[in-house]
């Protein structure tokens, strides 16, 4: 399954429009409102678009009521019913473009009521604070986004522990949650990263994993979840927790 979900392309986003599950384009300006159910995945020019997109559509085609959108656009960012934000790279550049994008009000307003699947850094940006540049996030989870101290430490199998990690790893979930539905406990999923969410909060930690340290992987409140792992890039289990988005009413 993971090359299936790799494999489908529905295409790349347009700038200043959106691309539906259907392979469409539309807007606003072209008279075709958004229905209710509409997930919007947020292009503001950073992050794993592409992968994130196929993976949401993907799993939206299996349900007529669902249409998913991969959109710059703020009306359409508030007008959908969920949002997805991805993210992939170094936190101040997808701070700044997500500021600069004109997109930064619509997530937060979108985060205050709609059901919000935070991605890769599009989770490390929920958090108040990160260690790398240093930068501000949006502060809609109370807690720093830290960077791995393993330089010169040795796994139990006797290889260094190299940073970024990058590779599939044991997702233990720490709190009951929805979004767990039909996923077994320690079940793997693919992780790419160097920094890792440390939240103010234990109840805020919804998944952990260890890589030389015991970590916090998904972090989550109210109506609002997100991964540091890549559910688009981890085969069954991750098309599993995007379709459990689909349908979470928090």
């Amino acid at each position: 399954m993971r090359d299936g979900v790799q494999g489908l392309r529905p295409g790349a986003a347009l700038r200043g429009g959106a691309r539906s599950a259907g392979g469409g384009h539309h807007s606003f300006d072209e008279g075709q409102p958004l229905t209710r159910r509409v997930v919007a995945v947020v292009d503001y020019g950073m992050g794993n678009l592409r992968s994130v997109s196929q993976a949401v559509m993907h799993v939206a085609a299996q349900d007529p009521t669902i249409t998913a959108i991969v959109t710059s656009r703020p009306e359409e960012v508030r007008a959908a019913e969920r949002v997805v934000l991805p993210g992939q790279g170094a936190m101040p550049d997808c701070m700044r473009e997500l500021r600069e994008s004109g997109l930064l009000e619509s997530v937060l307003e979108a985060a205050a009521t709609k059901p919000l699947f935070g991605v890769c850094v599009g989770m490390q940006m929920l958090l108040d604070r990160s260690e790398e540049g240093p930068t501000a996030g949006l502060g809609l989870i109370p807690g720093e986004v830290v960077r791995f101290q393993l330089e010169g430490r040795l796994q139990p199998d006797g290889s260094r522990y190299k940073v970024p990690q990058m590779g599939w790893n044991r997702v233990r979930q720490a709190q009951p949650h929805p979004m767990w539905a039909g996923i077994p406990d320690d079940s793997f999923f693919y992780f790419v990263h160097s920094f890792y969410a440390r939240p103010s909060e234990a109840r805020h930690s919804i998944g952990e994993s260890e890589y030389g340290v015991r970590f916090t992987c998904a972090v989550g409140r109210d109506n609002i979840f997100a991964t540091q792992f890549h559910p688009e890039k981890s085969a069954d289990q991750g098309l599993t927790l995007y379709r459990n988005f689909l349908h979470w009413n928090p």
